[in-house]
């Protein structure tokens, strides 16, 4: 342990999936404060494993804080972030029965990710809360007879396999304004899911820019027919899910002189805010790169190193981007677990090792530092 390190006190700002890793690494290092809308990890990976299995997607992606055992040492606060005040040294707060939060910092991590369809918001929720929403999603898209998907990220592409995967009965279409899916990955990412989609019987549709109005971010499931831009036809079916991309930072809280001019954290390559000592950003909130490359990437371990080497006064290190985005795709399929290269390249963890190696011993006890029995999805 560096020495006096444990009289700091860090506050981590939103604990999705970089800043509760962020937490994990800081929580025997220093008096940790996580303040989150959340009462656990509700991540915004694997999207299509969300709607079409939520029983299976909520085993390992929505995580009540309580179950991480080295999140026992670390103070955790529930409420809505408010304000940030830059000279006094203090994050500003509200509960949700209406009492301030006011917690002071030695360092703070900002982490408080994106909003980003329905399933990325940043609104204060109790676990009743969001089991509701998980069940109302995948209850919605498993009534539908047809689905149209507008968008091609990954968020797009893994719910199209994992529902043509779960319900083959259905009648699914993606749409994407380019020539192909997945533009900020390797061709051969694509190539190589376009197969697959093509042998789920997906119906495939480039060139398609749906007309979004300005207040519309995606953020519900839809049942009107959606009209293009470029001129096709309108696309009609039971349900539309809408992943288009459109994600707005969650910074409303902060100073705007922290910002870019898209409303992201500005950063230096070692990941702290420029002029501010002892203010970091990490995550998909981080203007890093243009991919917000240190969400993955081992940004967390790389924040949590520096937050310690400034306290010490030793050398921060810097942050290397990967240049495309890589891993997995599609999730966890009864097959196993395919994970994507950034050269494009591809290789396959068979299932018995996903469930008796990766998810137990990498995921739970290498990444997490352990995680208590699971409880029943409700």
């Amino acid at each position: 342990m560096d020495v006096g390190l444990n009289r700091k006190r860090v506050v981590i700002a939103g604990l999705g999936d970089a800043g509760i890793l962020a937490a994990i690494r800081l929580s025997r290092h220093a008096d940790v404060v996580g303040i989150s809308v959340k009462p656990g990890l509700v991540s915004g990976q694997e999207l299509g494993v969300r709607l079409s299995r939520p029983d299976d997607w909520a085993r390992d992606y929505w995580i009540p804080f309580d179950r991480f055992r080295r999140l026992d040492r670390v103070r955790k606060v529930q409420g809505t972030l408010t304000g940030l005040d830059l000279a006094a040294r203090t994050v500003l707060g509200r509960r949700e029965d209406g009492t301030t939060i006011v917690e002071g910092y030695d360092a703070l991590v900002i982490s408080t990710g994106v909003a980003n369809g329905f399933w990325r918001q940043p609104t204060l929720q109790s676990a009743d809360d969001i089991g509701v929403g998980l069940r109302a999603a995948h209850d919605r898209l498993a009534a539908a007879k047809s689905v149209v998907i507008v968008g091609g990220g990954a968020a797009a592409v893994s719910s199209a396999v994992n529902m043509a995967t779960t319900w083959p009965e259905k009648r699914i279409d993606l749409y994407f304004p380019g020539e192909r899916a997945l533009g900020e990955y390797h061709p051969g990412t694509w190539r190589r899911i376009h197969g697959r989609l093509t042998d789920l019987g997906v119906g495939l549709h480039p060139g398609h820019r749906a007309v979004v109005s300005n207040g519309f971010a995606g953020d519900e499931i839809t049942g009107e027919p959606v009209r293009w831009s470029t001129g096709q036809s309108p696309a009609s079916a039971d349900a539309v899910l809408w992943a288009i991309g459109r994600v707005r930072p969650n910074t409303d809280w902060l100073p705007p002189e922290l910002l870019d001019e898209h409303g992201f954290v500005r950063v230096t390559p070692d990941l702290r805010v420029p002029g501010h000592r002892g203010v970091f950003a990490v995550g998909d909130v981080a203007a890093t790169d243009p991919l917000r490359s240190s969400a993955r990437n081992r940004g967390d371990a790389l924040v949590a190193r520096n937050v310690r080497a400034e306290f010490a006064g030793r050398r921060l290190r810097s942050f290397r981007t990967p240049g495309r985005r890589w891993g997995s795709l599609v999730g966890i399929q009864a097959d196993g677990l395919e994970v994507f290269l950034p050269t494009g390249h591809a290789f396959r963890l068979p299932s018995w090792s996903v469930e008796r190696v990766v998810m137990p011993w990498v995921v739970r006890w290498g990444m997490y530092r352990g995680v208590r029995e699971n409880q029943p999805f409700r």
